[in-house]
C-alpha cells in the first residue's frame, strides 16, 4: 500500500479539491498520512493571493522535500498558475501541474508509477471533474459549485490564475450532494470563487440554493465567502428554512467609498449597509463575518478610520484582516502612495482588536438562546466542540455524544481559551 501525504494551503475552493483527491486516492488502495510523515507522494496545493501565501507555499515545498526527499512532490494551485516557470526552473518538484489539470492527479500519479514517467500537459483540462469525496479531513462536505472571477479587482491576480468565471452544472451538483449526504456528512459548504454569480442555464445561484436545501436528508447547508451580489428579499427568506444556516461570509474589504472605488469594487459602502440592514430585518441573530484589507494603496488616515467605523457598525463578529498585498500585473501594483509596511501592520492590529470588541458583542447577543451544535470533535475528557447553526463555536460536557450528531443545546456561558479567542460554553437542552 503506497503512502499520500496532503498540504493544502489558501481558500475553501482549495480544501475542496484537496478532500476530493484524498479520497480517490484512498478509494484507489492509498493510504493517506499527513505530508510530514514519510510518504510515497506528497502533493502540495497552493495559494498566490498574496505575497505572505507565495512565501509560505515556497516554505512548505522546501520542507516537504527536505523531509521526503525521495517522495514524488507533486505542486499544484494558483502558484502554479501564476509562477509555473519559475517552479519548474527551480526543479524541487517533480510534477508541475495548473488549476485545470488539478483533477487528474491521481491519473498522473498512477500512470507515472506505472510507465516511470507522465506528460500532465496531455490530460483535458476540466475544473470540476472531481470525484464525490466520502472520506475527508474535515467533519464537513465542501462542494465545489463556481471557479474564476470577472470582477477584475485593482488589487487581485485571481481572474489571472483561476481564469473567467464559469459554473459547474447544477444536476452535477445535486448528485454530489446526495453522494456525500449518503456518505453520512451532515453539513453541507458550498464553495467557489465567487458564488453569487452562479449560473447554469436558467439556474442562478438563489434557485440552486432553494434546490439544495429541498434535497432529502438530516443534514445542513452553509454558504461560505461570498460576494457583496444584491441580494434579493427572495433569497434572503431562504434563511427561513432550518436547512440554511443563518451566516455568510460577505467580503467587504473596505469600509470607505473612496478606497472602495480604487479597488474597482463593483458596489458602495452605502449599498452594502442597506444589504446589511435587510439581513438584520429579516433575522437579528444573523451572523456575518467579512473580509478587510488594510493599508491599499493611498488609503489615508481618514479613510482608514472610516472603514474602522464601518466595521464596527456593522457589527461583523469576525473580520478576517488583511495587509494590502502588491501583485505584479495588477492596477494596484503601480498605484501611487503605497503606504509604508509598518503602517499596514499598525493598522492590521486595530482591525483585529474592532474584531475582537465585535465578536464579543454578538456572542453575549446569542447567550442564552438555542443553537443546534454540529459536534466536530470529542477529546479524551468527553468534552464535544462543534459549531451553531450561527457558525459560533460551542463546547459541551454529557455522555453519550457522538461525533458528526446534531444536539439542540442553550447557550449558558461565554469562556475564553488560550487557543480560542472566545467560545460559548453550553448545557444541552
Amino acid at each position: 500500500m503506497k503512502k499520500i501525504g496532503f498540504k493544502t494551503l489558501g481558500c475553501r475552493v482549495n480544501l475542496y479539491e484537496t478532500d476530493a483527491l484524498a479520497s480517490r486516492f484512498k478509494k484507489e488502495g492509498y493510504e493517506v498520512v499527513s505530508a510530514e510523515q514519510e510518504a510515497d507522494v506528497v502533493v502540495v496545493n497552493t495559494c498566490t493571493v498574496t505575497n505572505t501565501s507565495d512565501q509560505k507555499c515556497r516554505q512548505a515545498i522546501h520542507q516537504i522535500r527536505r523531509k521526503n526527499p525521495h517522495a514524488l512532490l507533486v505542486v499544484t494551485g494558483c502558484m502554479v498558475n501564476h509562477r509555473k516557470e519559475e517552479l519548474l526552473k527551480e526543479g524541487i518538484a517533480d510534477y508541475v501541474i495548473d488549476n485545470e489539470r488539478k483533477a487528474a492527479i491521481y491519473d498522473i500519479v498512477d500512470e507515472h508509477f506505472k510507465q516511470g514517467h507522465s506528460d500532465p500537459e496531455g490530460y483535458d483540462r476540466d475544473l470540476f471533474s472531481y470525484q464525490p469525496a466520502f472520506d475527508t479531513f474535515h467533519t464537513r462536505s465542501l462542494i465545489k459549485i463556481h471557479d474564476g472571477c470577472n470582477n477584475f479587482c485593482s488589487y487581485c491576480i485571481i481572474p489571472m490564475v483561476r481564469g473567467r468565471s464559469t459554473s459547474r452544472p447544477a444536476e452535477d451538483i445535486y448528485n454530489n450532494i446526495r453522494k456525500v449526504v449518503d456518505h453520512g456528512f451532515k453539513e453541507i459548504v458550498l464553495t467557489g470563487v465567487n458564488l453569487g454569480r452562479y449560473r447554469d442555464g436558467e439556474t442562478g445561484f438563489e434557485t440552486l440554493v432553494e434546490h439544495i436545501i429541498n434535497i432529502e436528508g438530516d443534514f445542513r447547508v452553509r454558504v461560505s465567502s461570498i460576494e457583496p451580489d444584491q441580494f434579493s428579499d427572495r433569497f434572503l427568506q431562504l434563511f427561513q428554512h432550518e436547512k440554511l444556516a443563518p451566516h455568510m461570509h460577505v467580503c467587504l474589504q473596505s469600509g470607505s467609498e473612496d478606497t472602495l472605488k480604487r479597488m474597482h469594487r463593483f458596489y458602495t459602502a452605502a449599498q452594502y449597509r442597506d444589504m446589511v440592514e435587510r439581513i438584520k430585518t429579516f433575522n437579528p441573530d444573523f451572523n456575518l463575518t467579512t473580509d478587510i484589507i488594510v493599508g491599499f494603496p493611498g488609503e489615508t488616515d481618514q479613510t482608514f478610520q472610516e472603514s474602522c467605523d464601518f466595521a464596527r457598525e456593522m457589527g461583523f463578529s469576525h473580520i478576517h484582516t488583511f495587509k494590502y498585498s502588491k501583485r505584479t500585473g495588477t492596477k494596484a501594483a503601480v498605484m501611487p502612495d503605497q503606504v509604508p509596511e509598518t503602517v499596514k501592520t499598525e493598522r492590521s492590529e486595530v482591525m483585529r482588536s474592532i474584531s475582537l470588541e465585535n465578536k464579543a458583542k454578538y456572542f453575549e447577543q446569542m447567550k442564552g438562546k438555542k443553537q443546534r451544535l454540529l459536534v466536530e470533535r470529542i477529546d479524551s475528557k468527553g468534552l464535544a466542540r462543534g459549531y451553531g447553526e450561527h457558525y459560533i463555536p460551542i463546547q459541551i460536557q454529557g455522555k453519550n455524544i457522538l461525533k458528526n450528531s446534531f444536539i439542540d443545546v442553550n447557550i449558558n456561558e461565554i469562556i475564553n481559551n488560550n487557543n480560542e479567542d472566545r467560545m460559548a460554553f453550553v448545557g444541552i437542552v
